[in-house]
């Protein structure tokens, strides 16, 4: 019997999925100061997969993680949202495929 130690944070059905195929597994319910730490841990973490693979399922693994922080931190969808849609209409967007080279003052 091998043993593989992750100490990661996970999608909450990680375990049953875990289960379901005849394993045994340790998880930690964490403190809210801990999770924060974990939550940023994986964005770093979803965004190098990102990176590596290039495909939207990433993007939506990563999408995930982006609302967990959000929520750890207070912040519910809809403030998160009503936030992103103030700076796009105050900053734009990223619709241009804009490429600032330089400024000269």
């Amino acid at each position: 019997m091998s043993v593989i130690t992750y100490n990661k944070l996970v999608r909450d059905k990680i375990p049953e999925i875990i289960a379901a195929d005849g394993k045994i597994c340790q998880i930690e319910i964490l403190s809210d100061e801990d999770y924060l730490k974990m939550v940023d841990a994986k964005l770093d973490e979803e965004l190098a997969e990102y990176h590596k693979d290039q495909n939207v399922e990433e993007l939506a693994d990563l999408l995930e993680v982006i609302y967990a922080a959000a929520q750890a931190r207070g912040c519910s969808l809809e403030e998160l949202e009503q936030i992103r849609r103030e700076k796009t209409d105050k900053r734009g967007a990223f619709q241009k495929k804009l490429l600032l080279k330089e400024v000269v003052e």
